[in-house]
């Protein structure tokens, strides 16, 4: 790899580090080329892009994005490939999955939202982590639950339990 190849693979990693706040280092070194096209194969049908680079232009290029990295450059030793997600949990369960037939991948760490993740025993957690939109549905169904409570209350009571229930919120308040 020339210069000039080397300065392209940078700029083109500094900007996937720039525009994704969810990326997994992995080791994919025994895999046969078989077994690596079928991870990349899951991965581009999930909606991830995976690509094997050295190590050094890695580091060059987190270092050239600026942040919080530190605890990332000790992981960028061997083969080293670098899963870039939209999410924090796609990943790992996809990781989780080819490795039920498979022992590789090793998940080397996860950058997800600033926070680092170090370590294969690692994508048991990083699998259970919630999306936006489940995160959301979630704190909806908290707001929405006493409104429920009440109104359920409210349409299945008689006549004294709505004053009991009245009597206790006066209570209270």
């Amino acid at each position: 790899m020339d210069k000039n190849q080397k300065n392209q693979e940078i700029a083109e990693l500094k900007e996937k580090f720039s525009n994704t706040q969810y990326f997994y280092l992995t080791d994919s070194s025994t895999l046969s080329v078989e077994k690596i096209n079928k991870f990349r194969r899951l991965c581009f049908n999930s909606g991830i892009e995976y690509r094997i680079s050295k190590n050094t232009l890695i580091q060059k290029a987190l270092e050239q994005v600026g942040g919080t990295y530190d605890e990332v450059y000790p992981l960028l030793k061997g083969s080293t490939g670098v899963m870039f997600s939209t999410d924090g949990a796609t990943p790992a369960k996809l990781l989780k999955e080819f490795r039920e037939g498979n022992d590789r991948p090793l998940l080397k760490g996860a950058y997800i939202d600033s926070d680092v993740f170090v370590g294969d025993n690692q994508i048991a957690v990083l699998a259970k982590l919630k999306n936006k939109k489940e995160l959301l549905g979630d704190i909806l169904g908290l707001l929405q639950s006493p409104a429920r409570n009440v109104v359920s209350a409210l349409q299945g009571s008689s006549a004294q339990k709505i004053a009991g229930l009245v009597k206790a919120l006066e209570e209270r308040g």
